[in-house]
């Protein structure tokens, strides 16, 4: 670890020479500035904060012992002092004791001693460092753990009540930020708000309810959102817009022993994330207080339209569905874990015509979406890439089933027509042809239209007109008999679709002929 280091001496050559004959950076230190006289190492290090100030100590206008008294009596932090001195100037050294200072280097500088010596001041810092990291990381954990007591109501101790007021009473006002992470990122999420919140006084990091942690902050009310505390937080939002992260600020408290109702109320804005238009906005309490969601929903409409649509195979028809569905559940707000498991129980459903098929593609698409349903229940999401999640299983479904019936398609669009030439002087519907061969009526219909260029209706009257040409030549039989033959019960309708193909009446016909 690297330590910063002040030099000071009003001889430049005595700065100079400091610099080049001792290897700082070997020793773990680094020259962070220079002075020539106490007054201005008194500014250096009050700006520069430096762990260690190697000074003169007889120098113009403030010497080292001054400024080394003058930092001890009004300075801010702890600082390592070690004077330069000569053996003239033993005054200097025994007043520096008085000082604590135990450390000094002898002029001329001999390079060797110094080394040793300041090795030696190395060790104390890095200890002196260290039992102070332990030390804030035992008071932090155990103020966590306070807190933690207060937002799960668990009463504190008669010596924990003393720790809490006196930690109650360094803000004004305390609050919660509630921050909920989907599962897979939750961890590494986490540390990053830990390294941000490092080292800050009034602001600190506790565990709550799974994939959930808390941000208990105290904050000036009077410097409202420009509070340091404030400027944490959005900085936090703003790191966290490209995860999948709800984040939410409860009603503020005057006192932390109310922290609980800080949680509560942050666990009430946090669910109207659901509706926002992205990731990791705070939303505050105070801000969505008197807005309640609705708990009823027309199901029905939403599952037979998409429904209808699936057996359609009709794409854009779904798509309309999902959409007015979602704009439905934006304009009355429904509960968000009503609309989760309206979502996943329709995507249940929309598998079910997948697992009617088979095939590799089939397994691997069941698979993925399998694999999706299983974490959806906990996953952190708006509404948009919830209904973003069934727009894409429908879709894939529809394509998959659209294929598949194709492959099938192909193969027996030939045994459909010659069904139909075999029995279109009976009754034959395109429901009744769709029964024969498990097909959707809608969907073997545009089969038909595609294969043949003609929709099925206007494929059994050109059989049936064909073969009426065929008896009306032969003048057998008189047309009523013959419309009967070839399939029609009326004979209106069989005369209505001969003119319309022969451009004549019948009786003209066996005029001509």
């Amino acid at each position: 670890m690297r330590f910063k280091v002040i030099l000071i001496d009003d001889e430049p050559a005595a700065l100079e020479g400091m610099q080049l004959w001792i290897d700082w950076e070997k020793l773990g230190f680094e020259i962070s500035g220079t002075c020539s006289n106490g007054a201005e190492g008194l500014r250096s290090i009050e700006e520069l904060k430096p762990d260690l100030v190697v000074t003169d100590v007889n120098m113009p206008l403030m010497d080292g012992l001054e400024m080394i008294g003058a930092w001890q009596k009004n300075g801010d932090r702890k600082v390592n002092f070690v004077i330069v001195s000569g053996y003239s100037e033993f005054d200097y050294a025994r007043r520096a004791m008085s000082f604590g200072i135990l450390h000094y280097l002898l002029k001329p500088i001999d390079q060797d001693e110094a080394e040793k010596e300041l090795q030696t001041v190395y060790q104390e810092i890095l200890h002196e460092y260290e039992r102070q990291q332990i030390s804030q990381v035992a008071s932090y954990e155990e103020t966590v753990g306070l807190l933690k007591k207060l937002v799960t109501k668990e009463p504190p101790t008669q010596s924990e009540l003393t720790v809490l007021e006196r930690l109650s009473g360094i803000r004004e006002t305390w609050n919660l930020c509630l921050v909920k992470c989907d599962p897979p990122v939750y961890s590494q999420l986490r540390e990053t708000a830990a390294s941000l919140l490092s080292d800050r006084e009034g602001i600190y990091l506790i565990d709550l309810e799974m994939h959930c942690f808390g941000i208990v902050f105290g904050y000036d009310p009077a410097r409202g959102q420009r509070d340091e505390s404030w400027e944490i937080l959005r900085e936090l939002s703003q790191i966290y817009s490209s995860y999948h992260v709800f984040m939410s600020v409860g009603a503020g408290e005057s006192s932390l022993f109310h922290l609980e109702n800080c949680y509560r109320t942050a666990r009430e804005a946090i669910v109207h994330n659901f509706y926002d238009p992205a990731y990791a906005a705070i939303k505050e309490y105070e801000a969505v207080r008197s807005c309640r969601f609705q708990y009823d929903y027309d199901q029905i409409r939403l599952i037979d339209g998409i429904a209808g649509a699936m057996n359609l195979l009709d794409v854009s028809g779904f798509e309309e569905a999902v959409e007015s569905a979602a704009r439905s559940f934006r304009e009355m707000e429904i509960v968000p874990e009503i609309v989760k498991k309206i979502v996943i129980h329709l995507m249940y459903k929309i598998m079910e015509y997948l697992r009617e098929s088979d095939g590799e593609q089939v397994e691997s698409l069941l698979a993925k979406y399998n694999l999706l349903l299983s974490g959806l229940s906990d996953a952190v999401l708006l509404l948009d890439d919830l209904m973003g999640h069934l727009l894409n299983c429908g879709r894939d479904t529809i394509q998959m089933m659209h294929r598949e019936q194709s492959l099938k398609s192909q193969g027996i669009i030939q045994e459909i027509n010659e069904y139909i030439r075999g029995h279109y002087r009976e009754a034959l519907t395109i429901k009744r042809l769709s029964e024969v061969f498990y097909l959707h009526p809608v969907y073997l219909g545009q089969l038909l239209q595609r294969k043949n260029g003609i929709s099925f209706n206007e494929f059994v009257h050109n059989l049936r007109i064909e073969e009426a040409v065929t008896h009306l030549k032969q003048n057998r039989q008189k047309n009523s008999e013959i419309a009967e033959k070839v399939g029609y019960a009326n004979y209106g309708q069989f005369l209505k679709q001969f003119e319309k193909r022969m451009g004549m009446s019948p009786n003209e016909f066996k005029n001509r002929n």
